[in-house]
């Protein structure tokens, strides 16, 4: 009875969560912040009055959910915006984070009542922006920022986790005596290169081994990917990397290859990210106690205020020197240092370790996260418009071709493939096909069938392409042209 109970709360909760989701939209607040007070409304201090301490439970939730939204965020990044941004993104989300943290910990000194290393503990938990948070701003409907400033912050937002979770167990390890700065310092690239090694080999191993299984059930290349996010974190936090840059890192890098379903399974991962979310931060809602950390509100405002006016923007306007960025673009940058879930699965990591002051350092957090949101979240599109660094909000062209039947341009195109095509013996996939093109019927043996990534190409198969009708030339020099004798 008691499992039933459990699942229809749960069941509840997420559909509450999705529906104040929806109204809070309409009103520019954030999805965490909807999803973070569901949690808390339905925790000890709120109606339901659900008694939940269980960190462990809630680290280990936190851990997988995450890598999930980093896979995601890797794997919905368009790779042609990557170039430009690397080096600016890599400097942010490392020497970044570690300046901000450092400052963050030496301001909070004079604040707190704690001791050096416990203050340097809480800058560096709260030293990342959170992928999550990010992507979740960033990709809502009503904003848009240019000068490569989008890209910017989604891959910082993706890759600085990893250097906020090594910063956060080296000084717990500091605290407790169990390391050395010069072991932390081998440690951190140890960690680094692991995880972008062998994210980047996971992907192409996962790449090849989908194109080449040939699965009878598409639905079973989701289970593929599901599986690789897992294999990612775990195998490479096993050997001594670092898990979050390794899931992030695989993900990006199979953005930039051709595989089977390769729409499909970023819409499936992009409903994957959305569920992650909400549990991890319902979860973490239930996880504080409201009335005992709101004796903390004080302290966090001072440390929100310092991180957002004081040490993001020391960090951002230092680490962006040697690059080409306007001021007005380095404040932007400096505003969009959302805290989210991230922090607060930090903050557990003491808790998990019996550091001193743990608790505190905890409730700090939560509610530096909670400010931070509802200060800077609900407020980046005006920011944006203010800064004169908005852009007109994009088009989805996936969509276009897909939805907009109005386009005289849009047209249903057939070809017969000749019985010495090129394309023989090809999947759809690997045709590398114009991209607003889709096959979406084909005539084979006899019989009409709706083709995938995988689906073969065959001698005289007659192919529906939806295409825009100034491509019909390019699309028909790939189906159609001969091989060479």
């Amino acid at each position: 009875m008691v499992i039933n109970e459990i699942l229809l709360i749960a069941s509840i909760l997420l559909i509450a969560a999705i529906i104040l989701n929806k109204v809070g939209g309409k009103f520019g607040v954030p999805s965490l912040i909807i999803f973070i007070l569901v949690g808390i409304l339905a925790g000890s201090d709120g109606i339901l009055g659900i008694h939940f301490e269980d960190y462990m439970f809630a680290q280990f939730v936190g851990i997988v959910a995450i890598s999930y939204i980093l896979f995601m965020g890797g794997l919905s990044f368009n790779t042609d915006e990557l170039k430009p941004i690397a080096a600016e993104g890599t400097i942010l989300a490392t020497i970044g984070v570690f300046a901000t943290g450092i400052l963050t910990g030496l301001c909070s000194y004079y604040l707190l009542h704690l001791s050096l290393l416990e203050c340097m503990l809480l800058g560096v938990i709260i030293s990342s922006t959170d992928a999550a948070a990010v992507f979740s701003v960033l990709r809502s409907k009503s904003i848009s920022l240019g000068y490569n400033l989008k890209p910017l912050l989604e891959f910082e937002s993706g890759s600085n986790d990893p250097m906020a979770v090594f910063l956060t167990l080296g000084v717990i390890g500091l605290i407790k005596n169990e390391l050395n700065l010069t072991g932390l310092v081998f440690d951190f690239f140890k960690q680094m290169i692991l995880g972008i090694v062998f994210g980047y080999l996971i992907a192409r191993v996962t790449v090849w081994f989908i194109n080449k299984i040939k699965l009878e059930y598409d639905s079973l290349y989701v289970v593929v990917t599901l599986a690789c996010v897992l294999f990612t974190y775990s195998a490479i936090t096993i050997i001594g990397g670092n898990g979050f840059i390794g899931t992030y890192v695989c993900g990006l890098a199979m953005a930039g290859m051709m595989f089977v379903n390769k729409k499909t399974l970023v819409k499936f991962h992009d409903a994957v990210a959305w569920i992650m979310q909400i549990i991890m931060f319902l979860i973490l809602g239930l996880l504080v106690n409201f009335k005992d950390g709101f004796a903390y509100t004080k302290q966090a405002f001072l440390i929100a205020l310092i991180i957002t006016f004081i040490a993001r923007p020391v960090a951002v306007f230092l680490t962006t020197i040697p690059f080409r960025r306007s001021f007005r673009e380095k404040l932007m940058i400096s505003w969009v240092g959302l805290r989210g879930a991230a922090p607060i699965v930090l903050a557990t990591f003491p808790l998990a370790e019996q550091i001193p002051h743990a608790m505190e350092i905890f409730n700090i957090v939560f509610f530096v996260v909670l400010i931070s949101v509802i200060l800077q979240g609900t407020t980046i599109p005006y920011i944006a418009k203010l800064l004169k660094v908005d852009a007109p909000l994009e088009v989805n062209h996936d969509s276009v071709l897909e939805y907009n039947d109005k386009d005289p341009n849009n047209k249903m195109i057939e070809f017969t493939i000749p019985k010495n095509s090129q394309a023989i013996g090809k999947q759809i996939f690997e045709l590398n096909l114009p991209k607003d093109t889709l096959v979406s019927l084909i005539y084979k043996n006899g019989e009409y069938i709706i083709p995938t990534g995988s689906t073969e190409i065959s001698p005289c198969d007659v192919l529906f392409v939806l295409m825009n009708k100034t491509k019909e030339q390019e699309v028909f020099d790939i189906l159609c042209s001969e091989t060479e004798s």
